[in-house]
């Protein structure tokens, strides 16, 4: 495996871990508010990161609950300690800088600096503008992590607290900041969701064990992992063979109170069965049927319905069309420490012409879940004579020349 721009190896980098939609904790909350981060010896830019750092702790508490908003969060400093914080906890709720600052009981005092995960919206959309707020509460100084993704917006929320007073500091810890919104990022700026390949296999490339044996190949803390995955993502995609096959469920049971999300099921005849879980359970109303639809069109579709995320996970046939048409973004795999030699292939598609055209994963990181190996990477496309990542918008480049902008 390489990394995505050929720089440090990912296990030498400093990592921010974030839980999966933890939920509020009072005493949590309680003990973060009288907690002193250290001096660090190198200065403001370390202290910017480690309540940076902080805020992305908060941001993480809205994971999966936010959609189509982006998870943020943010915390209020005076005197070197965190006073106030907050997150945004789901669409239509305050955004988490007026949580913050509706937290923090008096006037906010004059060496208070705010620290967030997002720029702060300009403009006034589900909730107020989030600048507005920022400006009346008296704040002076303000430090983001990253901006705005969509075009339109990017920087005008920084230039608008600058332009009433405010020292706005960025560029801190954008690189974490960032990541916790990729499907956001990338659904912002192309009205398509994210795509997530996910399935579990042998060491021989298998989705299943052979011919009426047992059908899990993965183990109960592997498949407890997976699950927490979809209380991440806007929709679940399958194909109706792994509908009539396996006739799953598709719901969320390891994350409390998440959304669910879609369940979309493809069919070329549009012929399934009636009873099975997806069309007949509570949660019958989250199901969509696609008939004879191209899966790119399906997933134009779905981001017009405000799905920022698409978890697919499976059968065979539907993860390798998704890796034929270059559609996948990220890959989440569970590698089983067994050879079973059954039917199903995974990813049988048709495949690259030769190796150099073929799918690489960057930046992987690998865990070990129980007896089995998770990795996670991002998805490489070779597009003529240069390579392209899964996300093929440019997010990154274009933050960058902003930020670049936005510090002078």
């Amino acid at each position: 495996m390489r990394s995505c721009d050929g720089g440090t190896p990912r296990e030498e980098q400093h990592e921010t871990t974030f839980p999966v939609a933890p939920g509020k904790s009072a005493l949590l909350r309680r003990t973060e508010l009288r907690y002193r981060f250290p001096r660090n010896t190198r200065g403001m830019m370390a202290d910017h990161s480690l309540f940076m750092q902080a805020a992305l702790r908060e941001a993480s508490k809205g994971r999966g609950y936010t959609s189509p908003n982006p998870a943020v969060g943010a915390v209020l400093v005076a005197n070197g300690k965190i006073v106030a914080t907050g997150y945004h906890e789901r669409a239509g709720a305050p955004h988490a800088e007026v949580e913050c600052l509706k937290s923090h009981s008096g006037s906010v005092p004059a060496d208070a600096t705010l620290y967030v995960t997002l720029e702060p919206c300009s403009t006034i959309g589900r909730t107020p503008a989030c600048t507005e707020a920022i400006i009346r509460s008296g704040v002076r100084n303000v430090v983001v992590g990253a901006t705005d993704p969509n075009p339109p917006h990017r920087g005008r929320g920084i230039r608008l607290l600058r332009a009433a007073g405010l020292t706005v500091h960025t560029g801190i810890l954008t690189e974490e900041c960032t990541a916790l919104n990729e499907a956001f990022n990338y659904w912002v700026q192309t009205k398509r969701p994210f795509v997530i390949a996910k399935c579990g296999m042998t060491l021989d490339g298998r989705l299943t064990r052979a011919p009426r044996e047992k059908q899990w190949i993965t183990s109960v803390a592997a498949r407890r992992h997976a699950n927490l995955l979809r209380a991440q993502v806007d929709a679940i995609l399958i194909g109706a063979g792994t509908l009539r096959l396996d006739n799953p469920r598709l719901t969320i049971r390891s994350a409390r109170g998440a959304p669910q999300p879609w369940r979309v099921v493809l069919s070329r005849s549009g012929r399934v069965p009636e009873n099975a879980h997806l069309f007949s359970d509570k949660f019958a109303h989250r199901t969509l049927l696609f008939r004879d639809h191209g899966l790119a069109d399906v997933l134009k579709s779905l981001g017009e319905r405000e799905v920022t995320s698409v978890l697919i996970e499976g059968g065979g046939n539907v993860l390798g069309q998704a890796l034929d048409q270059k559609l996948i973004h990220r890959v989440h795999i569970y590698f089983a420490p067994l050879m079973s030699g059954g039917p199903v292939v995974a990813f049988s598609g048709k495949g690259a012409s030769n190796t150099s055209d073929g799918v690489r994963l960057c930046d992987p990181q690998y865990e070990q879940i129980g007896r089995d190996i998770f990795l996670s990477a991002k998805t490489l496309y070779r597009h003529g004579s240069s390579e392209q990542h899964g996300e093929t918008y440019r997010l990154e480049s274009g933050s960058m020349d902003t930020q670049q902008e936005l510090n002078k």
